[in-house]
């Protein structure tokens, strides 16, 4: 009776740390010595500068995937504000900024979830999506994806956007 009690409480935290992720099939490898542009990744929650923090995180695992000839955006094109919002404007102007550098790909994005969840427990839980448009290609989506995923109790907000960023980062075909 111990063992299915406790094969239950397995069951059921397993479950409290949901995760969801969908991607987008790429129909050709992305090249990883091409010149590559982050660009900013929107923020559509109530938490000022979620999307520079996810730009932040996404930056260091794109290095880490080798990608070295990575240009990030200016800092005057992104005006992260919770009070004027102007995306559109913003990624259009970062997008003409990564053309005019040369850029082949670019990495850009939207932050939809980035808050610890009300409760007793107040898990993190981070929603965003990410797409690379080849730049040479007439500025086509070549890879997208969208995940979400929530944490444990005493597991840190940036620590659950890292792992929903790096498992969507290590599903697309860059080599």
């Amino acid at each position: 009776m111990k063992t299915f009690k406790l094969c239950i409480v397995l069951v059921l935290s397993m479950l409290s740390s949901c995760a969801v992720l969908d991607q987008s099939a790429a129909t050709t490898p992305l090249d990883r010595n091409a010149k590559w542009a982050l660009l900013p990744i929107v923020n559509h929650t109530e938490v000022p500068q979620a999307g520079l923090r996810a730009e932040a995180i996404t930056e260091v695992l794109l290095r880490g995937a080798n990608i070295g000839n990575l240009l990030r955006y200016p800092a005057l094109l992104n005006q992260d504000s919770l009070f004027e919002p102007a995306e559109r404007k913003v990624v259009e102007d970062a997008l003409g900024w990564a053309r005019e550098q040369g850029a082949r790909y670019a990495v850009t994005g939207a932050v939809d979830e980035w808050h610890y969840k009300v409760g007793i427990d107040g898990e993190p839980a981070v929603g965003m999506a990410l797409q690379i448009i080849d730049l040479k290609e007439g500025e086509r989506v070549v890879w997208s994806s969208v995940a979400a995923k929530s944490g444990w109790s005493r597991e840190a907000l940036s620590a659950v956007a890292q792992k929903v960023i790096k498992d969507m980062l290590s599903e697309a075909p860059i080599e």
